[in-house]
């Protein structure tokens, strides 16, 4: 069986960090992804409000790179959830569990909107997911503790 859903858009708000009883980092936030087709009576692209979900190191790694209107691509599996309401109603929520989250466009980009002047789409270009755990529980081998740096030297040229 299969179970795998990747989708980009982008954040309708600042993802929200909790913290299970136990600790465990949460995620939450919500992705506006446009329908590749448009309405025939009104001509307009519909937009979906997907609800994603990322936990562990993938939830700290959103809540501290990805802000309100900043383009993702998320890479994970759909998840259907029953609860009941306030008023006793039964409800049902599809959402994504995030195993991947990568920018879906560069911090400039990212900071005057996405599509601006001389802008438009660029590539995937980083993400984060769980490193394979290792023997002593601390990540992957010879990683320190912040494996993220601010690049400050950009100088807008691309390496190849």
């Amino acid at each position: 069986m299969l179970n795998k859903i990747i989708i980009m858009g982008r954040l309708t708000r600042d993802p929200e960090l909790r913290r299970t009883q136990t600790g465990t980092p949460v995620a939450s936030f919500s992705l506006a992804v446009d329908r590749d087709f448009k309405d025939k009576a009104t001509g307009e692209r519909t937009t979906d409000f997907i609800d994603v979900v990322a936990w562990r190191q993938t939830a700290e790694f959103v809540s501290r790179y990805f802000t309100k209107g900043r383009m993702a691509v998320v890479e994970g599996r759909l998840q259907i959830r029953d609860w009941t309401d306030k008023d006793g109603g039964k409800r049902r929520t599809a959402e994504v569990i995030a195993d991947n989250v990568y920018f879906g466009d560069s911090k400039r980009d990212g900071e005057s909107g996405g599509y601006g002047a001389g802008g438009g789409y660029s590539a995937p270009t980083g993400g984060y997911s769980a490193p394979a755990a290792s023997p002593s529980g601390f990540g992957a081998p010879g990683m320190g503790g912040d494996q993220f740096a601010e690049l400050t030297d950009d100088d807008g040229e691309l390496p190849f």
